[in-house]
């Protein structure tokens, strides 16, 4: 469930990226990190073991977009993929609302995807997490090395219902911000209903008056517990570049408080 601040008024989204050891989750954040400028995002924490693998989690808060009148902010995590680590994993995917799972693309290592995928389930389980229906995003990575997982075999084995997928190189940034935008265009939406409501669907009966575009359909009377949203609550998902632009902006805005 997203965290809500209403005197900041804004939005934690909590994206969990999930896989077998060594598969980049890391290096997705990493990247992420040293692309964006530094008023589009927060310090890149990494808790690791003394061989450089993720112990605990990686966190990376990033701040895009708007829904309504408040600054959505991302907090990227990943969860240690080493089997051993498995109270860990549980512990991170707690409230998570997206997943991006972060598969090894070699041959050798599709049992440990496999496995990695299975252990994913287990713990939503045990965290009350749907994995039918929370937000979901495959990235199949280390495509530029030879002897690969053909990207059919990892959507019949891992991803039958065809989830959105990226094929990625993520040491390289190939397919990292790709994955990004995927996740953030399924997980906003989902976070704004459950905070503010579905937006009601039109009536059917427009013959004397002009049918208004979604953006403009007033919301529905709010919940009692629910946020007021006002006459409309917009939804915005950012590219990379509106990412760093508008950050910036509202890191000015922020500071000018």
């Amino acid at each position: 469930m997203p965290f809500i601040n209403y005197a900041t008024k804004s939005i934690a989204i909590k994206i969990v990226y999930y896989g077998p050891g060594l598969s980049g989750k890391t290096t997705n954040l990493r990247y992420i990190y040293y692309k964006l400028d530094s008023a589009s995002r927060g310090e890149l924490v990494c808790l690791e073991t003394e061989t450089d693998r993720t112990y605990f989690f990686d966190l990376l808060p990033i701040r895009a977009g708007m829904i309504g009148d408040f600054k959505v902010h991302f907090q990227l995590m990943s969860a240690p993929g080493q089997v051993f680590y498995e109270a860990s994993r549980k512990s991170v995917l707690h409230s998570a609302d997206g997943i991006v799972f972060v598969a090894d693309s070699q041959i050798p290592l599709l049992d440990a995807n496999l496995e990695s995928f299975d252990g994913l389930r287990r713990n939503c389980l045990q965290n009350d997490l749907d994995l039918l229906k929370i937000p979901l995003v495959f990235q199949y990575n280390k495509r530029d090395l030879n002897y690969l997982i053909p990207v059919e075999t990892f959507n019949n084995l891992l991803n039958p219902r065809r989830m959105p997928w990226v094929e990625a190189v993520a040491v390289n940034g190939v397919g990292v911000f790709e994955t990004l935008r995927e996740i953030s265009k399924l997980t906003v939406p989902v976070v704004r209903d459950k905070l503010f409501g579905a937006k009601p669907r039109p009536e059917p009966d427009t013959a004397t008056l002009p049918q208004r575009p979604p953006e403009e359909t007033p919301e529905k009377a709010p919940e009692p517990g629910r946020a007021p949203t006002g006459p409309t609550t917009r939804v915005v998902v950012k590219s990379r570049k509106e990412i760093e632009d508008e950050l910036e902006l509202l890191s000015r805005e922020y500071v000018g408080k």
